[in-house]
């Protein structure tokens, strides 16, 4: 019996993008092959205690040579889209294109080549958090020439490639990687500065997605006609007390700290949120920062960022309750900036790793947000997905119910509050390295076997629905041409 037949296929329009996703460090391995440079997290990893069990990408789901393998259940799935990301330094060793990889370029030919004759579009992210190494020895993301050599990697992809890839994603979750790598230090590079270069960071990678949405549409966009986002992650927020002025308030920060930082820029004002700037101008007075201003301005010498996304590229996981910390006394930091305690409802249920509650409808309200606040864009749900840890489950039912939950919601969103949602993208194709969960927390449709040289890629009950879905689609939008 299927578990998805209730996913109303009727609400997403002929031209719905099913998709899946993955990254080039997550899946593809051969980490120092064919001239391919190291990238940060080669460094972080070959670090000790970094990583769960001090596992690594260097081997991963070994896509650069089983490529074939990755196609097949690309269509055995029946997608008719396929998100990837490049390789920086497979392509630009040293992350210039003073030199360019040939055995990169070839091989990138090739799996986008491949997809087309399947017809399945590609969607290609330019940097999903592998800096090459070398440019993070000369300031990586902290430092301000990072957009101009970034800009410079972009027009390159768009001329080797563009001419095939019609949806660009420039940068895969400035949020994570600015908190995760430069304030916590729980992703390469691993720093830890605590309330200052977190803001540098995400900053860097909006002028550096704002020059290369400049440089598509002045030199490419008339030729190749395709559109460029940049894919920012958000959960959904509610006051833990909703009848607490201080906890709505402290929501509200929570989304402009999470989503606005990025999403206000692209879609509203040109600038960064005005709550998120006043608080922190209110906490260098406070805590006697006297450095000058921690969030950047940007720069009328430059490219302005609002209106560099042709569509909002939305990664969604999670939802959270939001309790006020505004009162607290705290040393610099973001979450002393944010001024709010995110906490899990107790009703939640939890799926694999510790921090993934599963709130389908938190979805829908997320989505109906984004329409009511930046301006009605069209939306692709570029991840979202489901983990396991331990035994390994191929009957994952509940995989499955998650995925026809979360479905009927992105159905509602789309027929009943009139949402704008152009394609879904399952997070991920098949189980890979979960950055510092290492091989532990398991996302795929497909499952991988690590334990053995072959990789073998065996699908999950889930893909097997999650394609059902997608032929029942198919098989409507034939009826509705006939």
């Amino acid at each position: 019996m299927s578990l998805l037949k209730e996913v109303p296929v009727d609400a997403f329009q002929q031209d719905f993008a099913w998709g899946a996703a993955t990254a080039a460090y997550q899946i593809e391995g051969c980490w120092d092959m064919d001239g391919k440079g190291p990238s940060i997290w080669d460094t972080f990893c070959h670090a000790k205690d970094r990583v769960f069990e001090d596992q690594t990408g260097d081997v991963a789901c070994n896509s650069y040579q089983l490529w074939e393998e990755d196609l097949k259940c690309i269509q055995q799935l029946g997608l008719t889209h396929y998100r990837l990301s490049l390789s920086w330094s497979r392509l630009l060793p040293d992350g210039t294109t003073n030199y360019i990889n040939p055995k990169g370029v070839t091989y990138y030919n090739k799996v986008i080549n491949d997809l087309i004759a399947s017809a399945v579009m590609p969607m290609v992210t330019l940097n999903h958090f592998d800096l090459p190494q070398a440019l993070e020895n000369c300031g990586g993301w902290k430092s301000p020439e990072i957009a101009d050599v970034f800009d410079s990697y972009a027009r390159f992809c768009f001329k080797t490639f563009g001419d095939r890839v019609k949806l660009w994603i420039t940068v895969n979750e400035p949020y994570v990687c600015a908190k995760h790598g430069y304030e916590d230090g729980l992703y390469a590079p691993g720093l830890r500065e605590p309330g200052t270069s977190v803001y540098l960071v995400g900053h860097n990678m909006l002028r550096a997605h704002s020059k290369a949405w400049h440089s598509y549409d002045a030199y490419f966009r008339h030729l190749q006609g395709g559109k460029v986002s940049i894919a920012l992650n958000s959960d959904w927020a509610e006051p833990l007390n909703p009848s607490s002025p201080e906890d709505v308030a402290a929501t509200e920060r929570y989304m402009d700290f999470i989503l606005g930082w990025f999403a206000c820029p692209l879609f509203c004002t040109g600038d960064y949120p005005e709550k998120m700037r006043t608080r922190i101008e209110a906490r260098n007075l406070e805590l006697g920062f006297s450095e000058g201003p921690r969030l950047p301005k940007f720069s009328e010498d430059e490219p302005n960022p609002l209106g560099t996304a042709d569509f909002f590229a939305l990664n969604y996981y999670t939802s959270r309750k939001v309790k006020d910390t505004s009162s607290h006394r705290s040393e610099l930091s973001f979450k002393g900036d944010q001024g709010a305690e995110d906490v899990m409802d107790p009703s939640w249920p939890i799926c694999g790793v510790s921090w993934l509650a599963v709130v389908p409808e938190g979805l829908r309200k997320l989505l109906n947000f984004i329409k009511e606040t930046y301006n009605n864009p069209d939306i692709y749900i570029t991840e979202n997905g489901f983990s396991q840890i331990g035994p390994v489950e191929l009957e994952d039912v509940e995989r499955c119910q998650f995925y026809q939950d979360t479905l009927q919601e992105v159905s509602k969103a789309i027929r009943h509050d009139t949402v704008s949602v152009r394609g879904y993208f399952a997070w991920t194709l098949m189980d890979n390295f979960e950055w510092a969960e290492g091989f532990r927390a398991r996302f795929g449709l497909f499952h991988v076997d690590f334990s053995r040289a072959e990789l073998k890629r065996t699908v999950y009950r889930s893909g097997r629905e999650y394609a059902a879905v997608i032929s029942r689609h198919r098989t409507h939008v034939k009826l509705e041409k006939t």
